[in-house]
């Protein structure tokens, strides 16, 4: 099994989850996040004093799935994510060592 972390811009998600549930993955956790990279950040304007904004605001999805369904749903969010400007975010992948659903006691691909 394998954990797919995806930063992405906020505006793509319903995006992402709908194209990522049309290919068979339907449970993700959702959170949303602040960061910055190469796109460092920007001033902005408020009540007549400019300020630097360091984190801009991202969404962080956490995917676990079958490591068969990797590479499927790194497309996915890499087609429907992406915009081809600075700041579109990154994907990470680790490994699970294991799952538990709480309520039953299933493991593993069971309980995913």
């Amino acid at each position: 099994m394998k954990k797919i972390e995806a930063i992405i811009k906020p505006f793509k998600l319903d995006d992402v989850r709908e194209a990522l549930s049309d290919i068979g993955i339907t449970g993700m956790t959702v959170c949303e996040v602040k960061g910055f990279g190469r796109q460092k950040g920007h001033t902005e304007l408020y009540r007549g004093a400019e300020y630097m904004v360091d984190f801009l605001p991202k969404v962080k999805l956490d995917i676990v799935l079958a490591e068969e369904d990797v590479e499927r749903a790194i497309d996915v969010i890499l087609k429907t994510a992406q915009t081809g400007k600075i700041g579109d975010g990154k994907i990470f992948v680790t490994e699970v060592e294991r799952v538990v659903r709480i309520r039953t006691g299933e493991e593993d691909e069971e309980a995913i």
